[in-house]
């Protein structure tokens, strides 16, 4: 009898969209915050004239960490949402090198203090994002019938894009003010309702799918009051109405746990679907607190809180649920068994740990161990899972199928 030989294992990184974009941004994942831990501790001295290091972090974290995996999923998602089928090289090819030479770049300029490599860093993440966003609107001017988590979704990236021309702005030559409007609308302004949108579309659909009884509930309604609240935070203190702000922050919360109140299952479910859940609980804590930094000085109730409201969104929620959803499309389009597994469960409540930290940072007076420890719990988790990621990321599927 002939034996089978097994076929020659083949190189599959791009293949597809979501695998080139969540491979660059899964190894960023371990080398920005590598960096931060390095500055935190001292270890890299470089300066760069006119921009802290809390700023460089939120540029790097908020617009090319973040939305690697953010364009590699609307990249795979947006044609398949408006029936136009699959993504082909070109859509996705030139965002992958733009993003990963900006992230290179930037990192690079961080340690060496380059602003020539900082400026080419800029430059290819803006490429990266206009040639994303050249695509998805392509896409959505072809669709004929509109989708509207398409509409929100790039909504978001609008906003995103305003902050990575910001960054541009004060780079060359603008008031810090650019680099402050940056970091503040990086967070609320663009990545919770890119998060929020996701959520809305995909979460009851497929708590559907596996929970017995499970009726999916997603009025658009929700996505009208995100946007609305959402313009409110983001407007009414560039106008001295903080206290405005503070009402939307608490009726963003409040919409965060209607959505997640609605749409949590009630019967027995996977590990897999619980932790998207789980994380998003993160997004009305989160609120919460933006809600009492902003109210709490007026009525006298106490001070500001920090960066502590940012972190719990930012490491939280988008943390917690970075590891859950694509951990989720991950084992979806390679062909395996969507469960969650040890290593993705444990980075899940390791990011959980982390979150902690960081926010119990803000009730230290000497809160540099407790930065250094957050970042350090950073890597750790996101280790394994970040090497379990990218191997699947280079091998073909699973089940032999193209993608």
């Amino acid at each position: 009898m002939a034996t089978v030989m097994p076929a020659p294992m083949r190189f599959a990184l791009v293949d597809a969209p979501h695998r080139l974009l969540f491979f660059i941004g899964a190894t960023n994942v371990l080398a920005a915050m590598a960096w931060w831990l390095a500055h935190l501790m001292g270890w890299s001295e470089a300066a760069l004239e006119g921009l802290p290091a809390t700023w460089l972090h939120g540029f790097l974290m908020q617009y090319q960490v973040l939305p690697a995996f953010i364009f590699g999923f609307l990249l795979t998602v947006f044609p398949r949402w408006m029936g136009l089928g699959e993504a082909k090289r070109w859509h996705y090819l030139p965002v992958g090198l733009g993003l990963l030479l900006g992230q290179a770049a930037t990192l690079a300029a961080a340690f060496t203090g380059s602003s020539l490599l900082l400026h080419f860093g800029w430059l290819n993440t803006l490429a990266g994002w206009l040639g994303a966003m050249a695509v998805l609107a392509g896409w959505l001017r072809e669709a004929r019938m509109g989708d509207w988590h398409a509409r929100s979704a790039f909504a978001a990236l609008l906003v995103g894009l305003c902050g990575v021309l910001s960054f541009g702005v004060w780079l060359h030559g603008g008031s810090p003010l650019w680099l402050h409007f940056m970091a503040v609308i990086g967070g609320v302004g663009f990545l919770m309702p890119i998060y929020a949108t996701v959520a809305h579309r995909v979460f009851p659909f497929f708590a559907g799918n596996v929970v017995k009884g499970y009726v999916p509930w997603r009025p658009m309604w929700v996505l009208g009051a995100l946007w609305a609240l959402t313009l409110i935070h983001l407007v009414a203190p560039i106008v001295g109405w903080n206290a405005l702000r503070g009402v939307a922050d608490l009726a963003l919360a409040g919409l965060g746990a209607v959505v997640l109140w609605r749409w949590w299952p009630r019967g027995k479910a996977p590990p897999l679907l619980m932790v998207l859940f789980v994380g998003l609980a993160w997004w009305p804590v989160a609120m919460a607190l933006y809600a009492w930094d902003a109210l709490a000085p007026i009525l006298g109730l106490g001070d500001a809180l920090g960066r502590m409201p940012l972190h719990a969104l930012a490491v939280g929620c988008f943390g917690t649920l970075l590891v859950a959803m694509v951990t989720r499309v991950t084992a979806g389009h390679s062909g395996r068994p969507l469960v969650l597994g040890r290593v993705a469960g444990f980075s899940f409540v390791g990011m959980n740990a982390v979150a902690l930290i960081r926010l119990g940072a803000e009730f230290s007076a000497q809160p540099m161990t407790w930065w250094q420890a957050s970042a350090v719990g950073w890597l750790l988790v996101f280790l394994p899972w970040v090497l379990k990621s990218a191997w699947i990321y280079l091998v073909p599927r699973a089940d032999g199928k193209p993608g």
